[in-house]
Order: structure tokens, then sequence, then C-alpha cells
């Protein structure tokens, strides 16, 4: 989580207590539809924004 406004794939396993192929599986289903919170790509690399997804997690969407 590095005091940065985006979460890597990493911090996400760790946030919802999931294994790393599932991690992947559920933030490529987002990139692809753009909910139920925003995916970035970077080449290979997916970045989640921080305020979304939080507010996913806490049932704000």
């Amino acid at each position: 989580m590095k005091g940065s406004k985006l979460y890597d794939m990493d911090d996400l396993q760790e946030l919802l207590g999931i294994g790393r192929t599932r991690a992947y599986e559920l933030v490529k289903e987002a990139y692809k539809t753009q909910s139920p919170f925003k995916v970035i790509k970077l080449g290979k690399l997916y970045r989640i924004p921080k305020k979304p997804f939080d507010d996913w997690m806490e049932g704000n969407t």
C-alpha cells in the first residue's frame, strides 16, 4: 500500500484474503467491465485506484 493512490495485486490479495490466481481472475473481470471497481492496466501490470476500490469494499457503489 506504500503511500500510493493505487493498489497493486499484492495489496488486493492481502486486503481480500485471497490467493494470487483468484486475485487475477477478479481484477481481469473488473478490467473488462470496469465494475464493480475501476482497474487500470499499464502494460502487463494491473493497478486499482484506492478510492473506487475502498468504496466497493465498504458497499458504497
